[in-house]
């Protein structure tokens, strides 16, 4: 299985956060690849820029490779993919993590049960 973090998932992971359930663990685990998004870098960035995140953006970069991990660009495709979204949900980031796992057929990891209007890649934990 192919997986992709969303934002919260994968600083939760690096965190060493409680809020990461054990069936999300075990997901990330037992995954052949497990993704990370250059859109959650992006979303770390403008939340660490606006004060409402505190995190080292080098760090949190080196921690893809740290952990096995591999990044995942945002490519043309993805973005008109988003296009095609209904309007289940606003936020510009999730929509386009949502976007990418349709186009590369890989389950999308997220807490956002909302999320999962759109597609069954979407595994809520």
């Amino acid at each position: 299985m192919r997986l992709l973090l969303d934002t919260h998932i994968f600083l939760w992971l690096l965190n060493g956060s409680s809020r990461l359930s054990g069936p999300a663990k075990a997901m990330i685990e037992s995954a052949d690849t497990v993704f990370v998004s250059s859109a959650t870098i992006w979303e770390i960035a403008i939340k660490v820029q606006l004060g409402k995140l505190t995190a080292d953006l080098d760090e949190v970069i080196e921690q893809i490779d740290a952990n096995g991990f591999a990044e995942l660009s945002v490519y043309a495709r993805h973005a008109k993919e988003v296009a095609k979204l209904p309007r289940h949900h606003g936020d510009p980031f999730d929509r386009l993590l949502i976007a990418q796992a349709v186009s590369e057929t890989m389950r999308l990891l997220t807490s956002d049960a909302h999320l999962t209007a759109y597609s069954e890649l979407v595994e809520c934990v």
